[in-house]
C-alpha cells in the first residue's frame, strides 16, 4: 500500500532539516585529535611537566585558567584573548586582574602543539582544559580522560567576567545559585571548590575574612594577620590549604576545623548538619572519592557551552582572533 503523499512530503522535508544540521552539533571525544594530531596530549603535558618542575605553583594556576574559562560563556578559551579595538577582554575583570596568570605557559603549549601537529591543529580551549587535567596529576591527583574537541571562542567579555565568576565573598546560596546557572549541582560545588587544595590567594580576597568574621579559628586567622596586615600589603599571599602544592584533601580537613582561607569556602562547612557539611566530612575522610569525583565533576564543567563543528575557530595565537 502506497504511503499517502502528504506522510511522504513530512519524511523528506524531516531527512532535508536533519541533513542540513550544522556540524556545531558534534561531540567532545577522548580520540578527537587520533587521527589529525596523535602526539597532541602527550605534548601538552611534557610542557606542563616542565612548567610545574620550574614554578610548583604554576599547576594551580592553569587549572584556575580553565576555571575561569569555562564559567565566563563556557570553556571556550575567551579568558586568553587579550583585549582589542572591538571589545574589552576578560584579563582585567575584577575576579581576574592581578590574579589569573600562566598565559606564557600557554603560549608555549601552543606553539610546541604546533610545531609536533605540523598546523594549527589543537584548540587553546582543549589546552586549558588538558593542561588543568595534566597538572592535577602531577600534582599527585587521580587522571582522568578530558574530552577534546573544543573550538575558540572570537570574542571575550569583561562585563560576562565580572558577572559570572563567583567572587571570595559569596554565602553559601549565592554560591550554590551560580554554579546551579551553569548546571552544576551542589556535589560539583564543593567537589570543585576543593580544586582550593592547590595554589595561593592574595590579601585582598581574604583580609574581611580574618579580620571581621567569627566563622574561622581564631589562631588561625591570627596566623593569617601577619601576612595580611588590616592595611596595605594587598598582593601578599597565603597558601589555600595546609599543601598547596600537592592535589590532597587537606583542603577539607581545613574546613572542618574552621581553617578556610576565604569566606566563600567556609561557606561551604557551617556545622549545620546540611548536605554540603555531609560533603565535606566524606571527602575529609575519604581522599579516594575525592580524586575520583573531582574528575568527573571536572569532565561536566568542560563540556560548558563547548563551540564544536564549525562554530568559532582554532586560534593561531591563543591571544587574538585569527585574521
Amino acid at each position: 500500500m502506497a504511503a499517502p503523499k502528504s506522510l511522504l512530503v513530512y519524511v523528506l522535508g524531516l531527512f532535508v532539516t536533519v541533513a542540513l544540521l550544522p556540524p556545531s552539533s558534534a561531540k567532545l571525544s577522548a580520540d578527537f585529535y587520533e587521527k589529525s594530531c596523535p602526539q597532541a596530549l602527550e605534548t601538552i603535558r611534557s610542557v606542563v611537566e616542565k612548567a610545574i618542575d620550574t614554578e610548583k605553583r604554576m599547576g594551580a594556576s592553569l587549572l584556575r585558567l580553565h576555571f575561569h574559562d569555562c564559567f565566563v560563556n563556557g570553556c571556550d578559551g575567551s579568558i586568553l584573548l587579550d583585549d582589542t579595538a572591538n571589545f574589552t577582554g576578560e584579563k582585567t575583570a575584577l575576579p581576574n586582574a592581578n590574579s589569573v596568570r600562566g598565559f606564557d605557559v600557554v603560549d608555549e603549549i601552543k606553539s610546541a602543539v604546533n610545531e609536533k601537529c605540523k598546523g594549527n591543529v589543537v584548540s587553546c580551549a582543549d589546552i586549558l582544559a588538558v593542561a588543568a587535567r595534566d597538572s592535577v596529576n602531577i600534582l599527585g591527583g587521580k587522571s582522568y580522560e578530558v574530552l577534546v574537541g573544543r573550538r575558540d571562542a572570537k570574542t571575550a567579555s569583561l562585563n560576562a567576567a565580572n558577572n559570572n565568576l563567583p567572587p571570595p565573598f559569596f554565602n553559601f546560596s549565592q554560591l550554590l545559585s551560580n554554579f546551579q546557572s551553569h548546571g552544576l549541582d551542589i556535589k560539583d560545588l564543593v567537589v570543585l571548590s576543593g580544586g582550593h587544595t592547590l595554589g595561593l590567594a592574595r590579601c585582598t580576597t581574604f583580609r574581611t575574612h580574618i579580620y571581621n568574621e567569627t566563622n574561622i579559628k581564631s589562631a588561625f586567622a591570627a596566623s593569617m594577620q601577619k601576612i595580611c596586615l588590616l592595611t596595605g600589603g594587598d598582593g601578599n599571599t597565603a597558601p589555600l590549604d595546609p599543601t598547596k602544592a600537592k592535589f590532597d584533601n587537606q583542603y577539607f580537613k581545613a574546613l572542618l576545623g574552621l581553617k578556610g582561607l576565604l569566606h566563600s569556602d567556609q561557606e561551604l562547612f557551617k556545622s549545620d548538619g546540611s548536605e554540603s557539611d555531609n560533603l565535606v566530612t566524606h571527602y575529609s575522610n575519604n581522599p579516594k572519592d575525592f580524586d575520583v569525583d573531582f574528575g568527573v565533576s571536572m569532565i561536566k564543567m568542560g563540556n560548558m557551552k563547548v563551540l564544536t563543528g564549525s562554530d568559532g575557530e582554532i586560534r593561531l595565537n591563543c591571544r587574538k582572533v585569527n585574521q
